[in-house]
């Protein structure tokens, strides 16, 4: 576990800070920003909760997705960033997420969190709105054409996939497509996962 963890709370964003400065990575943090220990830790943590402390975040296209320590102190990056933080501190909350990523026609792919306990999603661009949970049906289909149609856009893939902050390695789940069969819960066959560097 890193030293910095053993830190009480402000010298810890301090630390925090110090490392993105020292990695060339240094622009202006919010030094009071919510750490992911206060997320991991807050026991009256819920969906609309986390959702909650992202209003005031920048969006910045990043090629990587940020370690969720990162993301949080530098208050900006993108849907991926927000999804795949999302998902691990609200599996640590006990709450059953998926990340779904959503390829739309003539613009960049998009992620979100899916909360079942909440039939809604965690969109990165609903951040600094009201409603910060986007209702939704289960199935990756349902997903896919609501996140499209939030975005006036149309969609030709979806899949679901999980992310490791430790190997920074996605694993997709299934896919489908726009145009194939509905199927309920597509799951691939036995092996066929793949998992993938995403750099």
């Amino acid at each position: 576990m890193p030293i910095a963890s053993y830190l009480p709370t402000w010298p810890r964003r301090l630390a925090v800070w110090l490392c993105l400065l020292a990695s060339g990575l240094a622009a202006p943090v919010d030094l009071d920003a919510v750490t992911l220990s206060e997320l991991v830790d807050n026991p009256k943590l819920s969906a609309k909760k986390f959702a909650g402390y992202f209003g005031d975040f920048a969006y910045e296209f990043n090629d990587a997705i940020q370690p969720g320590n990162i993301f949080l102190a530098r208050e900006r990056g993108d849907c991926d960033d927000y999804a795949v933080l999302a998902d691990f501190v609200l599996k640590k909350h006990g709450l059953d997420t998926r990340l779904i990523h959503i390829r739309l026609t003539g613009r960049v792919a998009h992620a979100v969190c899916y909360v079942t306990e909440n039939r809604a999603y965690l969109d990165y661009n609903n951040r600094s709105v009201f409603f910060t949970l986007t209702r939704s049906g289960p199935e990756i289909r349902d997903i896919a054409a609501k996140v499209a149609d939030s975005l006036e856009a149309s969609w030709t893939t979806a899949s679901e996939f999980s992310y490791s902050y430790e190997t920074r390695r996605k694993l997709m789940i299934a896919t489908i497509s726009k145009t194939g069969e509905a199927v309920a819960n597509p799951s691939p066959a036995p092996g066929k996962s793949t998992p993938f560097n995403v750099d």
